[in-house]
């Protein structure tokens, strides 16, 4: 019976080491066939964690490297170009001056440096090997995750930076709009932080569709309102025409600068389209070079989602620079929702940057101020305009845009998710899908890249939007023609 036992026991660990064998031959030959991407790998190869103190000093400021300067901004009253100084009376003094500063490098106050050491800076620079070889794609993919911070996404990185200016200079309160909530999350957590009073208007499909969003502004102190509401005289217009308005992020920008204006203590923060918001996201970027480099790499390919422009330029522009100093022939690829196709249908002209018509106007790409923006689950990408600075890139045909449906946005999303692990916002899911479509194009021409794409930020607070998808009740949307004669002819 004994030796019954020993001879079964030897024939079971026989077949457990066949099998080991046999999957360890198939995982080698799958490498072979893969080429040396795929050979073993170094951890030393896949993540690159940069020391707190190697946080930049400074933030990179395009406006002196582009092809041509930005039209100057024009003052709704009188369609003129406005006086900067006007600005101040919504914009801390020292922001304005950002805006229209020359200097390449902007200084980083050690205080702000020292909050974003706390917050999780410098993000993590990884590479998606998993998805690498679920694509068998010759590419090598990496990502810069900004989903680390606190609230999950890149927005801390200038909510940090205005809130603290706004707070030298003796603001009381800063008001917003929020569209997904990623940036009135930031802009919360900025006003604990500084003990700055936050008021956010929340664009109300995203209100409806992302609670947790809203808990999380109201946990760190801000007041949280749907926007279009009852709370301005701009919302109560739009109610009364259309009650059941899903709101945009035009609608919500009139309503926070119609409050500003309201109270001479409080001063409006903005989450992307001017320059310094996207000067202050370079970060990303700054961060990026040091961690690709350090990787023994450099991007062939740079991709970032697009709704104002923050995070798109604020991983990109560091490397746009290199492109326009003719170090690089990186490519830049600017990705959008077709429901909101600002730069792949929409006209490079003057418009304003709200829909209640109380900004400056902005010579951009545009779907015109008055389009009624589809409630996309990725509230952040529904904005009419862009950023002049990236107009302008675009014009230049250093910027590729382009635009997808959101369920091909979520497909691919999810197979990022399965391989990765990481389930990623809707608005960054849109590079996500470039970066993956990429990744096959370069599989059929068998050609070897570097792609760099910025995960701008975590989807767990966006499971709503998932759910929808997967039970295949998530629509796409398109506008058939976009009508911008009602826009001033400058």
């Amino acid at each position: 019976m004994l030796s019954f036992k020993i001879s079964l026991l030897l024939k079971v660990n026989g077949l457990f080491k066949w099998l080991f064998i046999e999957l360890f031959k198939y995982r080698l030959s799958a490498c072979m066939r893969l080429g040396e991407n795929f050979a073993p790998m170094g951890l030393n190869e896949i993540k690159s964690l940069l020391k707190p103190e190697l946080i930049p000093e400074k933030w990179y400021n395009i406006l002196p490297d582009l092809p041509e300067q930005p039209p100057p901004p024009l003052d709704p009253q009188t369609l003129k170009p406005i006086n900067p100084a006007k600005l101040e009376r919504l914009f801390a003094k020292e922001l304005v001056k950002q805006e229209i500063s020359q200097e390449t490098y902007v200084k980083i106050p050690e205080e702000v440096r020292v909050v974003y050491a706390e917050i999780g800076r410098p993000t993590p620079l990884i590479r998606a090997r998993r998805l690498e070889e679920a694509l068998n794609t010759p590419a090598k993919i990496f990502f810069k995750y900004e989903g680390v911070t606190p609230t999950g996404s890149h927005k801390v990185n200038t909510a940090l930076a205005q809130v603290y200016y706004n707070k030298l200079e003796g603001t009381e309160r800063v008001i917003t709009e929020t569209g997904a909530g990623q940036w009135g999350s930031a802009l919360s957590l900025a006003g604990a932080v500084f003990e700055v009073k936050v008021r956010v208007y929340m664009v109300r499909s995203s209100y409806d569709q992302k609670p947790y969003r809203r808990i999380l502004m109201e946990i760190y102190g801000a007041e949280v309102f749907p926007s279009p509401s009852t709370n301005t005289e701009v919302g109560r217009r739009i109610l009364e025409e259309d009650p059941k308005n899903p709101g945009s992020l035009g609608i919500a920008i009139s309503e926070a600068i119609e409050d500003v204006l309201r109270d001479e203590k409080s001063r409006y923060c903005l989450g992307s389209v001017l320059n310094h918001v996207l000067l202050h996201q370079t970060v990303i970027g700054l961060e990026a070079k040091l961690q690709i480099e350090e990787l023994g790499e450099y991007p062939d390919y740079v991709i970032g989602c697009v709704g104002g422009g923050s995070n798109f330029a604020g991983l990109s522009y560091p490397f746009i620079r290199d492109r326009l100093k003719g170090k690089s022939s990186t490519e830049f690829i600017a990705v959008e929702p077709k429901a909101s196709p600002t730069i792949t249908r929409g006209e490079y002209r003057y418009d304003y940057a709200d829909t209640g018509e109380l900004t400056p106007l902005l010579k951009m790409h545009t779907v015109g101020h008055r389009y009624r923006v589809p409630p996309i689950h990725a509230g952040g990408l529904r904005y009419h305009g862009v950023a002049p600075t990236l107009s302008i890139l675009v014009n230049h045909g250093i910027v590729k845009p382009i635009a997808y449906y959101q369920r091909e946005v979520f497909e691919a999303a999810i197979y990022f998710a399965k391989h990765e692990g990481i389930v990623p916002a809707p608005e960054s899911a849109h590079a996500v899908k470039a970066a993956i479509d990429l990744a096959r194009e370069l599989k059929k021409k068998n050609e070897k890249a570097t792609i760099l794409f910025n995960l701008s930020g975590h989807g767990l607070l966006d499971l709503s939007g998932y759910q929808e998808f997967l039970e295949g009740k998530l629509p796409n949307y398109e506008p058939e023609k976009i009508d911008l004669s009602y826009l001033p002819k400058i």
